[in-house]
């Protein structure tokens, strides 16, 4: 159908991108839960409840619908990740940047990155596919781990480096970031759930390891700096 014919007829349209997501929702659940080559199109076709042809129609094939899936996760974090990346980017490029804005700036990354991986519709399923790209290394999946560590991991390397001195690929600034990355990261595991004996994270329970993450790496930059600061004293010197 042109597109000509699309806006001669809106409901046809929006009937169509109805569609076209509730492919995308179903798809991105068996292929998390399954993998690739273990989903049916067929089933998938049918838990969608849409006909076998609607695949092709909007996607080309299962390979391009296992790309839209994580061109979606991708745009969807990104989106979600926007407003404290921009901060964080805005602060680096600015002169006279305190350690103080620079932590805070990197807290909220961590605090909105454990919002993404607690809350949300397909929260399970984003997981899982997010799992299934640290073992199954396919190219689709590899571009999933390299926009995330565009999109979230980087700026936090950035601010970390400024906040220390050194260069964002220094291994001194790799480390230290994946150290304090990690208290965010282990909540995309499916097994913190079993953990806390909950089936899903409230909104009290984020908001509590929000407020924990951020107490946490407040405290380890500034110990950190202060350890710093004291090395880097000449000796014999006092306050």
């Amino acid at each position: 159908m042109s597109i000509t014919t699309l806006r001669h007829r809106p409901g046809t349209y929006l009937r169509g991108e109805e569609t076209r997501r509730r492919i995308l929702g179903t798809a991105l659940e068996m292929f998390a839960e399954q993998g690739y080559e273990a989903t049916s199109t067929r089933l998938l076709a049918e838990r969608a409840g849409v006909n076998l042809p609607a695949i092709p129609y909007y996607f080309g094939s299962k390979e391009g619908l296992y790309r839209a899936v994580v061109s979606f996760c991708v745009e969807e974090s990104e989106a979600f990740m926007a407003p404290v990346t921009a901060k964080a980017l805005a602060l680096l490029e600015k002169k006279g940047t305190t350690s103080e804005e620079l932590i805070d700036a990197l807290c909220s990354i961590l605090e909105r990155f454990v919002v993404l991986v607690s809350r949300g519709e397909e929260v399970e399923a984003r997981r899982l596919l997010w799992a299934r790209a640290e073992v199954e290394r396919t190219p689709v999946l590899v571009r999933l781990q390299e926009e995330g560590r565009r999109q979230i991991f980087e700026p936090c390397a950035a601010l970390i480096g400024r906040l220390f001195g050194r260069a964002l690929d220094d291994p001194a600034t790799i480390l230290r970031t994946l150290a304090v990355f990690g208290q965010a990261t282990i909540f995309c595991h499916t097994t913190v759930q079993q953990i806390l004996g909950e089936a899903t994270i409230g909104e009290d329970r984020v908001a509590a390891v929000c407020a924990l993450v951020r107490s946490q790496t407040e405290a380890i930059l500034r110990a950190a700096l202060a350890g710093k600061a004291a090395v880097a004293k000449p000796r014999g010197s006092r306050k």
